[in-house]
């Protein structure tokens, strides 16, 4: 029944038995604050403690509801056990039941809010400052409402009337700017759901739902705030919390309403997970890892879903046993903040020990009955297993590009920058996790302390060492061919350099990114920039194979570089078809150049290289565009991986006669770039940037071209 997973419904529940079993080991004496082991956020301690006890609640009410009001029992594991196995000996927690402990918590969190003893909760203030408790709010609420008839309903009224005065402070001040404004509606769902409302529950959840709509960009994507951020968070929280607080008010208008927006999403989010189970690693929070099916358990619950049930349960149970089988959980069975397993570059400065608890929104899984084709139907394979695909989505500015031969995936990145609208762009605010032109499931991004991987950068005359950052992202359209033979993005962005140098006025980079199969044409036009500029494009950071030392069969040897290392994973991980090797080759206007170190590593390996490219800005007209090749996976054959022909005095040679047939064949000529395979191609001209395919047939932002007909035309705005 589970031929790519081995997982089944009973899998799930023993996870979740002893995930919260592990957690409950650092309890307070009354269960108000899990303060989990690790280095503080930047909330505090106390406000820590409420995240342990609001994330775990979460997973014990999906685990509760699930099974409608059940403790967990035969089907727990040890205390600190890694093992998925349901016939694992054991049962739930000891002592009292999961459910009572929760509302002993709540009981003594509630009692004196704010006071700095042991188990009190810390007030709900607002952001910024210390509103990190209003996000807690929503887990506790939303697990009351789940466990209603178990918990809530036994609890005293004095007890309810104190968690409703503690709920209530999440309606009454200000949120961050984005997703948090679905918080307060939760908590305020919740409150409706028990009798409690009034004008206050009913204007939060109006002011959510009216924020929501703003952020709605199409093609089943919101933004997460004003500006362009898009993210992780458009599952787990911006499709999760409307339309789980519709499911649960049994309210049609709304699920008409959001429920086709989350199929939607689902129609291209399927493909955002790699063969091997892998979420994209791209944008924040990453360290809730499993949180990711969240948006396809949501869609499975409620039917609005393109994907058929062996589809999901293939995507959730691979993403659930990806993490577990490289070490998310450490020896006594916690969550660790990071990605594998501890990685510091995946946090951010909000991130505690019990952040990555939030990974428990997956188990909303739970809800769907044991007898729905969810748990019975065989599973199917990903659509990231199957043929070679390309996916345009215009809205977010996001290509995605699959390889079903390794089961990788990869996002090129032309929309997403999470630089708010009234913001300045500063360089040392650089982002890692949104700056770069592509990301993948095989590989991670370099840290900010070392040099970039799939990063353009200028270097102005006299100021050497001082590369530009990419800030804010301007997308400029997309497309892809109705089979996914074949894709474009394309965007600009101002470049930005460290403080106290020249500003350049006018300068800017436009970028368009091909691609077909493994293969990627990287293209990008400097505009504005004083001759002389230097230009440097890099590819795929992987970690290089270690060579064997003579006669030692063991680690690296002599002058040779070192590999993902233990404990941390490598690209190739266990069950992954491997990532391989990452390539990048120069076209026009480019020439190689040393590959650049990388000891910080990234979340896949602990040190890597990346392939670097360099050129110089020569001043307006063809001579300011650049080109390259970069690919992802098996390494290509030997020779020329592409050939670029046609080309004028910058020195290119004619294309090599033997090259493979899918390899992408690029000439430059009379002001254009031209990027062509068998049967088809795009061509590129620039003032305005403008893309036309030779043959068949894309569809984009910008329209519908077929054959040689109407270009798309991508002039900014």
């Amino acid at each position: 029944m589970s031929p790519h997973t081995g997982y089944t419904r009973a899998h799930w529940e023993a996870v979740a038995d002893g995930m919260l079993r592990a957690a409950w080991r650092w309890a307070t004496p009354r269960g108000a604050l899990l303060h989990l082991p690790g280095r503080a956020s930047v909330s505090g301690v106390r406000s820590d403690g409420l995240e342990g006890y609001a994330r775990t609640f979460l997973a014990a009410a999906f685990r509760s509801a699930g099974t409608h009001g059940v403790e967990p029992g035969a089907h727990g594991v040890e205390p600190g056990a890694r093992s998925a196995d349901p016939g694992a000996s054991g049962a739930g927690p000891t002592g009292p039941g999961l459910l009572e402990r929760y509302a002993a918590g709540l009981a003594a969190g509630t009692r004196t809010p704010g006071r700095e003893d042991t188990e009190s909760w810390p007030p709900i203030l607002g952001h910024p400052g210390r509103g990190q408790p209003m996000v807690e709010s929503a887990s506790v609420a939303l697990g009351l409402r789940l466990t209603r008839p178990w918990l809530w309903d036994q609890l005293e009224e004095g007890v309810r009337e104190r968690a409703e005065a503690w709920l209530r402070g999440a309606l009454r001040h200000a949120p961050a700017p984005n997703n948090w404004y679905l918080f307060p509606l939760t908590v305020a769902g919740f409150l409706e759901s028990v009798g409690r409302g009034d004008s206050e529950t009913a204007g939060a959840i109006e002011r959510g739902l009216s924020l929501l709509e703003g952020w709605w960009r199409g093609e089943g994507w919101y933004a997460d705030g004003d500006g362009r951020a898009f993210d992780h968070y458009n599952g787990w929280a911006l499709h999760l919390y409307p339309v789980l607080h519709a499911h649960l008010a049994h309210d049609e208008a709304l699920l008409t309403r959001y429920g086709p927006r989350l199929r939607e999403h689902l129609a291209c989010f399927g493909l955002m997970f790699g063969g091997d189970g892998a979420p994209l690693y791209f944008g924040r929070s990453l360290t809730y890892r499993f949180a990711a099916g969240a948006a396809v358990a949501l869609g499975a619950l409620t039917g609005y879903t393109p994907l058929a049930p062996g589809v999901s349960r293939r995507l959730l149970s691979g993403a659930l046993r990806y993490f577990l089988d490289r070490g998310a959980l450490d020896e006594e069975g916690l969550l660790t903040p990071g990605w594998h397993g501890p990685h510091d570059a995946t946090l951010q400065d909000y991130s505690g020990p019990a952040s990555p608890y939030w990974a428990s929104k997956c188990f909303a899984a739970l809800l769907v009955p044991p007898d729905d084709p969810l748990w019975t139907a065989p599973e199917e394979a990903a659509p990231g297993e199957g043929p070679d695909r390309a996916l345009a989505l215009a809205a977010p500015g996001l290509l995605l590009q699959s390889t079903g031969a390794d089961g990788l995936v990869r996002l090129h990145n032309h929309g997403s920058d999470r630089v708010r609208p009234e913001a300045g762009e500063r360089h040392a605010e650089e982002d890692p996790l949104y700056a770069r032109f592509a990301y993948s499931t095989g590989t991670g991004p370099t840290a900010r302390d070392n040099a970039p991987d799939n990063h353009l950068a200028l270097q102005l005359p006299g100021r050497p060492g001082e590369w530009s950052a990419r800030r804010r992202i301007e997308p400029l359209g997309a497309a892809s061919a109705p089979d996914g033979g074949w894709g474009w993005a394309a965007s600009r962005h101002r470049p930005v350099f460290p403080p106290d140098g020249p500003v350049v006025p006018s300068l800017w980079v436009e970028s368009v990114t091909v691609v077909r199969g493994r293969w990627e044409v990287r293209v990008h036009r400097v505009v504005g920039a004083p001759e002389g500029t230097r230009v440097r494009l890099t590819g795929w950071a992987t970690a290089p194979a270690p060579e064997r030392g003579p006669g030692s069969g063991r680690g690296p040897g002599p002058g040779s570089e070192p590999g993902p290392g233990p404990g941390r994973g490598s690209e190739r991980g266990p069950g992954q078809r491997g990532c391989g090797t990452g390539g990048l080759e120069p076209l026009y206007g480019l020439a190689a150049a040393a590959p650049l170190r990388a000891p910080h590593g990234t979340a896949f390996a602990r040190w890597v290289r990346v392939p670097a490219l360099e050129g110089e800005v020569r001043g307006p007209g063809p001579g300011s565009v650049c080109a390259a090749l970069a690919w992802l996976g098996a390494a290509p054959e030997a020779g020329r991986v592409c050939s670029a022909v046609g080309a004028d005095a910058d020195g290119v040679g004619a294309g090599d006669a033997g090259a493979e047939a899918a390899r992408p064949v690029v000439r430059v000529t009379d002001g254009a770039l031209r990027v062509g395979w068998p049967g088809g191609g795009v061509r590129l001209t620039f003032d305005p940037l403008t893309v036309t395919p030779h043959t068949g047939t894309s569809t984009g932002r910008t329209g519908t071209s077929t054959g040689t007909g109407a270009p798309y035309t991508v002039e900014p705005g």
